[in-house]
Formats: C-alpha cells, sequence, structure tokens
C-alpha cells in the first residue's frame, strides 16, 4: 500500500509524457514543462508526507465507525447507487467547504495555484489535508454505517477519474455534460475568470453544482490559477503560501476575533475598517 502512491505518480507521468507529445507534435503548441517539474515536486512531496501519516485518517474513520448506528453492506446495485449518490454529496460539501473556508482552502489553495491545465496539474495537491481536518466530513457516512475502506477507495476511484479532467485535449462530451463532471466543467473549476469563480465542486458527478446553484458552462478562455499574484516553481513556496498568508494576517489582526476571521472565514474576508 505504502509504494500505491508513488506507482500512481509513474503511471501519471507516462500519461502528461503522452499529453505532452500530443500537444508539442501533433497541435504544434509550446508544452509548460516548467509548471509540469513544479506539478510533481508537489506530488513527490504529498506523497513523502502520506508516508508519515500512513493510517492516520483511516484510524479516525475506523475509530467513528464503533458508534455507527447501522451495519450497511452493498448487497445490492441499489445500495451501491444510493451509497454512490451520498458520498458525491459529501465531496460535494468537501470540495466547496475546501473553497468557502480559508482552513481548509490553505491546503485545496494549491491545486488551484496552476497557471496552465494538464494532466500533471492533478499531481498538484496539498500536503496539510490532516491539518485541515478534510476527512471530518466523510465521518457522517461511517456513522450511519459504511465501512472505513468503503469510503477510502471510493474516494481513491473518485480522485483517479479525476486525474483525466485535468486537460484541455477534450473539448466537451455531448449529452454527459449534463450529469458528468467533465473535463470542461473542470476547467471552469480551475478558472481565476471573476464568473468562473467557486463553481463546478462534483467529483464524479455535476449534478449537485446544478442542483446548488454552483453550476457554470464554459462559454470564454479561461484563466488558470489564482486570484491573486503567485508564480513560484519551488515545491515548498507551493504548499506553504498560502499558510503563510493566514500566519501574517493573524499576527496583524487587532482581536481574537479578526484572527478567527482570518482563519475560518472565507478566503477573500477582511475585518470591516
Amino acid at each position: 500500500m505504502e509504494y500505491s502512491n508513488f506507482l500512481f505518480l509513474s503511471l501519471l507521468l507516462i500519461c502528461t509524457l503522452l499529453e505532452a507529445a500530443w500537444i508539442s507534435l501533433v497541435q504544434g503548441k509550446q508544452y509548460p514543462w516548467g509548471d509540469s517539474i513544479s506539478n510533481f515536486g508537489v506530488g513527490f512531496l504529498k506523497r513523502i508526507v502520506d508516508l508519515m501519516t500512513y493510517g492516520v485518517a483511516a484510524s479516525l474513520l475506523f475509530w467513528v465507525y464503533q458508534f455507527r448506528f447501522f451495519t450497511i453492506e452493498l448487497a445490492s446495485i441499489y445500495t451501491a447507487f444510493i451509497f454512490f449518490l451520498l458520498f458525491e454529496f459529501a465531496y460535494y460539501w468537501h470540495h466547496r467547504w475546501a473553497h468557502e473556508i480559508r482552513w481548509m482552502w490553505a491546503t485545496h489553495s494549491v491545486h488551484h495555484s496552476a497557471t496552465s491545465m494538464n494532466l500533471s496539474v492533478s499531481a498538484r495537491l496539498g500536503v496539510t489535508g490532516l491539518v485541515s481536518g478534510s476527512v471530518l466530513i466523510f465521518a457522517p457516512l461511517v456513522l450511519i454505517g459504511f465501512h472505513p475502506l468503503l469510503i477510502v477507495s471510493t474516494l481513491a476511484a473518485s480522485l483517479f477519474y479525476q486525474v483525466f479532467l485535468h486537460t484541455e485535449l477534450i473539448k466537451t462530451l455531448g449529452p454527459l455534460e449534463w450529469v458528468l463532471n467533465t473535463p470542461s466543467h473542470h476547467r471552469v473549476h480551475h478558472a481565476s475568470n471573476h464568473q468562473y469563480i467557486n463553481k463546478n465542486y462534483g467529483g464524479v458527478l455535476i449534478i449537485f453544482d446544478r442542483l446548488f446553484g454552483t453550476f457554470a458552462q464554459e462559454s470564454e478562455t479561461v484563466k488558470y490559477g489564482l486570484t491573486i499574484e503567485f508564480n513560484s516553481k519551488n515545491p515548498l513556496n507551493i504548499v506553504w503560501f498560502e499558510w503563510g498568508r493566514i500566519i501574517k494576517d493573524c499576527c496583524r489582526s487587532q482581536s481574537l476575533i479578526q484572527a478567527l476571521g482570518h482563519m475560518f472565514l472565507g478566503p477573500g474576508w477582511r475585518p470591516k475598517k
């Protein structure tokens, strides 16, 4: 299990090289090699941290599982379908709160700081997920009665699906755009264009974005990256950037309430003067 993360990075590297070859040789466009090297650098750091914290998040879910209301097994297609919808619902809110709560955004912003879109961006993930408490959002599914390993394996499968959303090679998937999260929808999610910000949070499905009013259709050229200036290609700077900004804002705070606002309100929150 410890080596699976590095196997994933190896497979992702192969896919990235194939994508780069297509962009460079077939489309005749310049490939952002510097950005991709940074992305894999961040991905390697995450895998190192994962090795050091291996099992912590799963252990928390197993602890919660002791207090489950029921024991639910996927004994039928119906049960599996209900679980999948509940998981996607939890993922939607996990992803949405990672944009709306700065403490969680500090980890997730690493992914959004990429200024280009290609498969390597899927490796660019924050290393402080445990600190942000992301796993707690999936705890209610365990408390209901779904096994922790089912949650963990489904999340892994969802993230694997999302790897292939990070590309500009696929323009549209036709009618599937109504139900599935697609490369087009995910390009919108990564955009810093005003009308695209905080849209399309879905994992595999896009239906909860349509239901809760956070859906946006790709309609104009996407500008990737953060809404603030950040161009570093140093993996350490990338993973630390937003945490550093939080610390600076807290140090400048004039009260505990202000400091808590900088930590747990929206990323753009500022105290009233």
